[in-house]
């Protein structure tokens, strides 16, 4: 199953000198996703397409290339962001009168198929063509904080995405469906609540056979069987942390996963993980339609690390700095109890930056946050032991937080992955605290080090109310798009109101932190931490 994870595309590199050509869609693509453009890239013009290149001396980020580059732009975005639906490879595949319809709460049953018998109207529908705005800042200026301008005068372009939501008209008849639904990767807080959302709505369409596939994707194997849910099954799960379903990394090969899923007669996924995950469910959506089978997979975005494209946040990240408040809590009470204390958070995660900056806000307790986006260096005049020294020299105690993927350039590499391809990453916070611990013994002033690693605690909690009611939306809504005929979708939350997004869009890259952006500089001056390089 790790094969599935090469299809996130790596982060563009230019190297200085080069030249790269890069299509239209490549050129404007960074800013359209929020992906900060670096600042010594220039485009020039050559037959309608451009060619970036690194240029140290230019202060020129992007510059029009085509006087028609706006109507391109916009037709380049529509084309990506236009969601698979059934009938785009199905050309006769039948719609039906939706069974979802709020005003009549009738079961639907053999005799109700085709739609609830209800001499109302109902007005709950969404309409196909609605479209939520994607980015809502226009910024005047490259220098703003955070800008994501498509050329060098910060164009206004207006980008819609596909608005969440039930539909009027349904592409599967509810009998015939048979629905699985599958948590992979690691835990976080929320599985639960999202299956017991996906189960209920389902069974309010009408589906009677609903299952959970164990253990991620690896429950697609033969010596493992599926769990029948229904809501009697699910109705407390969520008072609950982990996954009813359990979790894991890796699993058979594509093929054995579409063959698996003929074979128990599968035609809805809902698919509950991160990137990698993602990746793989767009593989499973490509290779259904490659064997002609009529079958809708949906994402849920899962990460405690609120690292997916495009969104305003995942469910479990809330619940994960809310739980990394307990930790550095500690942190800071041992540290301010010692004498030359420090106390030393370490919060894991791929992209555990984005917690990391958060817990630190939300705490006002940490003085020095780390964070893979941002280099540091330990040692020097600038250096993170020397401003530990500082601080306890002024205030007597220091508190820091520091994410799981930064300073690996300070560790051995050993090259190692785990079953889902991903480099295992070395531990920091180990590093930190045996770097600390041996700089002020040095000094013959040695400091009385705490070191506090909640991973687990973090990631096996029960959702809190904001992510239980984000998981509870995001679950109704998978269902909704799954029977409006959408495959190869993730559903998501943009600018405050639910959405629907290609797969491919929201894997195209890592979501990391921006330097420039707003967060991190109220990050910086939460805990008024100098740069360390």
């Amino acid at each position: 199953m790790g094969s599935l994870s090469p299809s996130i595309n790596p982060r563009l590199v230019l190297q200085a000198n080069s030249y790269d050509p890069i299509s239209f869609r490549r050129v404007f693509g960074p800013v359209l996703t929020g992906r900060p453009a670096k600042s010594d890239m220039t485009s020039v013009c050559k037959r309608s397409r451009c060619l970036m290149y690194a240029n140290k001396n230019s202060n020129e980020d992007m510059i029009n290339c085509d006087p028609e580059w706006k109507s391109k732009f916009k037709e380049d975005f529509e084309k990506r962001f236009n969601i698979p639906h059934v009938s785009d490879f199905f050309p006769d595949a039948v719609s039906y009168p939706s069974t979802f319809c709020l005003s009549m709460r009738t079961p639907v049953n053999e005799e109700f198929a085709e739609g609830y018998p209800s001499d109302e109207e109902w007005y709950g529908y969404i309409n196909n063509d609605d479209r939520v705005l994607l980015k809502v800042i226009r910024y005047s200026s490259l220098s703003s904080a955070g800008a994501e301008c498509i050329d060098s005068d910060c164009t206004w372009v207006e980008q819609w995405i596909h608005r969440a939501g039930p539909r009027e008209k349904i592409y599967f008849k509810p009998e015939n469906v048979k629905a699985a639904i599958i948590t992979c990767g690691g835990l976080c807080p929320g599985l639960n609540d999202v299956i017991r959302q996906i189960v209920i709505t389902l069974e309010i369409y009408g589906v009677k056979k609903i299952v959970g596939i164990p253990f991620g994707y690896r429950g697609f194997g033969k010596e493992i069987d599926e769990i029948p849910l229904s809501r009697k099954v699910v109705q407390n799960v969520h008072l609950s942390g982990g996954s009813l379903l359990g979790v894991s990394r890796g699993g058979p090969s594509l093929d054995e996963i579409v063959d698996s899923m003929q074979d128990r007669g599968i035609n809805m996924l809902f698919v509950l993980g991160g990137n990698g995950t993602h990746a793989g469910a767009n593989l499973i959506h490509n290779e259904c339609i490659k064997r002609g089978l009529k079958v809708a997979v949906v994402g849920v975005p899962k990460t405690i690390d609120n690292d997916i494209l495009l969104m305003d946040k995942t469910f479990g990240f809330d619940t994960a700095v809310e739980e990394a408040q307990r930790a550095i809590n500690a942190a800071y009470i041992e540290a301010h109890s010692a004498y030359r204390g420090i106390g030393i958070v370490k919060l894991m995660g791929r992209s555990s930056g984005f917690i990391a900056m958060h817990a630190s806000l939300a705490s006002g307790q940490i003085d020095i946050c780390l964070i893979p986006e941002v280099p540091f260096e330990l040692h020097g005049s600038h250096g993170v032991l020397n401003h530990l020294k500082f601080l306890l020299d002024t205030q007597g105690s220091a508190v820091i937080c520091v994410a799981e993927g930064a300073g690996q350039s300070f560790l051995e590499k050993t090259n190692a992955k785990d079953a889902s391809g991903n480099v295992v990453l070395g531990d920091i916070g180990v590093h930190i605290q045996q770097e600390v611990k041996k700089y002020f013994k040095e000094m013959g002033n040695p400091a009385d080090v705490k070191y506090i690693d909640p991973t687990y605690m973090i990631r096996a909690c029960r959702a809190n109310a904001s992510d239980g009611i984000l998981c509870t939306v995001l679950g109704q809504n998978a269902v909704h798009g799954a029977f409006a005929g959408y495959s190869g979708i993730t559903v998501g939350i943009c600018n405050t109101h639910y959405v629907y997004l290609p797969i491919t869009e929201v894997i195209s890259y890592p979501k990391i932190v921006d330097q420039n952006s707003r967060m991190w500089h109220r990050c910086l001056t939460s805990t008024g931490q100098p740069d360390f390089l």
